[in-house]
């Protein structure tokens, strides 16, 4: 008996053992870039055929993923989104020096935006990488299209380097935000 349970388990064994090795010979591993950056997860290639991460890749296009679970598909959403930084003068930069204190407002510019949304919101991100909030709103209709003018917000650039002013939208009350635009200021 005991040697029976042995020999079942050495065959299931093997045929494991050899499923796998045929499973990663038939598939290969691939490297991903996108606009010269490498995409952290990658890919796989399998029978000729990419397969490639599509929320990491959506990210890297500021693009929106929606998910239809009845239908089981993979929508990428990638609205066209214009952003402009204007000081209260209504004259637009895009640059500042070091140590200045600048009250601007963001104008921004949303269409193609072909699914509903939850909100949206518009951050600043400094160097260093700690992001302020200068405006966020809920969508009241569903639109395809809108214009948003942020209140006129204060920000002090402290140091030198690139800061990103942000435009993140948000499907749905529980998702996280997703970027789907990003317009650099350098500040020296």
């Amino acid at each position: 008996m005991k040697g029976k349970k042995v020999l079942v388990l050495t065959l299931a064994m093997a045929l494991w053992g050899g499923t796998m090795i045929f499973a990663n010979s038939a598939s290969q591993a691939i490297r991903v870039a996108l606009n010269g950056s490498e995409l952290s997860e990658g890919g796989i290639m399998s029978e000729g055929k990419s397969y490639l991460p599509l929320r990491q890749l959506a990210s890297q296009m500021q693009a929106l993923v929606l998910w239809d679970e009845n239908g089981k598909k993979a929508s990428i959403i990638k609205p066209n989104v214009h952003m402009f930084l204007f000081k209260p003068d209504k004259s637009t930069f895009g640059g500042v020096e070091v140590g200045k204190k600048v009250t601007f407002s963001v104008f921004a510019q949303i269409d193609t935006l072909t699914t509903d949304i939850h909100s949206f919101r518009i951050t600043i991100t400094d160097p260093s990488g700690k992001e302020s909030l200068i405006q966020q709103d809920t969508m009241k209709a569903s639109k395809d299209n809108f214009w948003f003018l942020t209140d006129d917000f204060k920000y002090s650039f402290d140091s030198a380097g690139k800061y990103s002013v942000r435009f993140s939208i948000r499907l749905a009350a529980a998702d996280d935000w997703s970027v789907v635009s990003e317009k650099n200021l350098l500040a020296k």
